[in-house]
């Protein structure tokens, strides 16, 4: 029996797969209109996710948030992954920015730099 296996070539792998005539992304649209939340809206929480960010955050940043996820474990009983914990962040700042503007957390801190 040979040990050499049999892979499709790059022709295969990279083939269309719309029919012809029809493009595989659509057109982006030419104008994004901004729209204010309506009300508290809340992190998404556990559901599937269909877009994907990456963020870097320095080796004290990632320990002081899985220490924050241990510690909201272990003193609240939350056990929640460190995405949900960032979603909620996010969401708390983002809200807080919404209601108080000028005088929220976020412009302050991002004046300070």
């Amino acid at each position: 029996m040979p040990r050499r296996v049999n892979l499709p070539s790059a022709d295969d792998l990279f083939r269309p797969t719309a029919p012809p005539g029809v493009r595989a992304v659509p057109d982006a649209p030419a104008v994004v209109e901004v729209v204010e939340p309506a009300g508290k809206k809340g992190a998404s929480g556990r559901v599937r996710h269909d877009e994907k960010m990456t963020v870097y955050v320095t080796s004290e940043e990632l320990l002081d948030l899985e220490r924050t996820r241990l510690e909201l474990r272990a003193t609240h009983g939350l056990a929640v992954d460190r995405g949900r914990l960032v979603r909620e962040a996010i969401d708390a700042v983002l809200a807080d920015f919404h209601e108080q503007g000028e005088d929220s957390l976020l412009v302050r801190r991002l004046r300070e730099e």
